[in-house]
Order: structure tokens, then C-alpha cells, then sequence
């Protein structure tokens, strides 16, 4: 018999703060023992709520997926151009920053043949989404849409990964650096068109 109060949405969130309580690689070094441990049940018992650590890892993905979306919604609504931009890439800066595990987590990809995949597919379709939207509204040509996605998207990751894995160890100011690195991402989406 399930644990009282014990539920799938239980273990997923569970999950979550135990890959954010392991930092970057949280996600990475997940298991069904440390989920269960902190739970308080014996691993068998989450057998009742998921079918497996992949089955786990697929929700604790498409969670994060839509998590940030909210996020990256939030921040760049009544904004455009630039500076939702720059809004879109400081909420994606801050979830790493908050959540590191579940940020790791977002690098999971769907299978589009697998129909287990099927609601981590949709969430990665509205994040690509928004991000599209701030990209269309700062003007960006839908010939060169992909790409600045893209763009941004590698740009802004990078970034993330270094700071929250420890990368950057130089005492120059992280806010300046990633300023002016936006400066050079909208500097570039700006001539993007000009570039075919």
C-alpha cells in the first residue's frame, strides 16, 4: 500500500530538491535511493508512483521545461526589443543560479518517436516558443528565427554552466560580464538578417 500523502507529484517533488540540493550535478548523480531517503520511504516503495529513474528524470525535465517557461513569460511580458532580451536571459541566469539541478535537467531532449516523451516535447515547444516571440518582436526575420534561438539560447547556457559550475573564478564583477555579453548577442541578432 502507497504511503499516505506519498503521490507521483510527491516524488517529483521531492525529486527536485534533491537534484537542486546537488548542485549542478544534481540531475546527473540522481538515484531512486537518495529520492527515497529523502522521502522517507524504502525504494521499492517509489515503484508504486514511477516505473523507473528515466520515467522520474522525464518528469523532473518536463517540469523544469515549463518552470522556466513560466519564468521566461513572466519576465518578458509588456517588454520588447532589447530589453526583453535581456529579461528573457536574466530569468534564465537567475533558474540556474536558484535551481542548478533542475537547470541541468533542462538539457533533456524529447524523443519525438517515443510517446512516453510526448509532455516533455510540448513543454520544450512553448519554451522554444517564448524565446521565438521576444526574438520576432526584436525584430528578427522568420528566415533567421532558428538560428537566433539558437544564438541566444547557447549564449545564455554557456554562461549559466560556467557560473553555476564554479568557471568563472577571476574577481571581475559576473553582472558586467554577462551585460556585456548580451550587448554582443543583440549587437549580433540586430545584424543577423544581413548575414545570409
Amino acid at each position: 500500500m502507497p504511503r499516505v500523502g506519498l503521490n507521483r507529484p510527491r516524488v517529483v517533488a521531492v525529486a527536485l530538491d534533491v537534484v537542486d540540493a546537488g548542485g549542478p550535478r544534481g540531475f546527473d548523480d540522481l538515484t531512486l535511493a537518495s529520492v527515497a531517503s529523502a522521502a522517507g520511504v524504502s525504494t521499492p516503495s517509489l515503484y508504486k508512483h514511477v516505473a523507473s529513474l528515466a520515467d522520474l528524470r522525464r518528469d523532473l525535465a518536463t517540469h523544469a521545461v515549463a518552470e522556466l517557461t513560466r519564468l521566461t513569460s513572466r519576465a518578458t511580458v509588456g517588454r520588447s526589443g532589447p530589453e526583453a532580451i535581456r529579461a528573457l536571459a536574466a530569468a534564465m541566469r537567475d533558474y540556474g543560479r536558484s535551481h542548478p539541478g533542475r537547470y541541468a535537467a533542462l538539457q533533456v531532449a524529447a524523443d519525438p518517436d517515443d510517446p512516453d516523451d510526448a509532455a516533455l516535447g510540448d513543454a520544450g515547444r512553448d519554451a522554444v516558443a517564448v524565446i521565438a516571440a521576444v526574438l520576432r518582436g526584436a525584430g528578427v526575420c522568420e528566415d533567421r528565427l532558428i538560428d537566433a534561438v539558437r544564438i541566444l539560447r547557447a549564449a545564455v547556457h554557456g554562461f549559466v554552466l560556467l557560473e553555476i559550475g564554479g568557471g568563472f573564478r577571476l574577481p571581475e564583477d559576473l553582472d558586467v560580464t554577462f551585460d556585456a555579453m548580451l550587448d554582443v548577442v543583440v549587437a549580433g541578432l540586430a545584424v543577423l538578417d544581413a548575414a545570409e
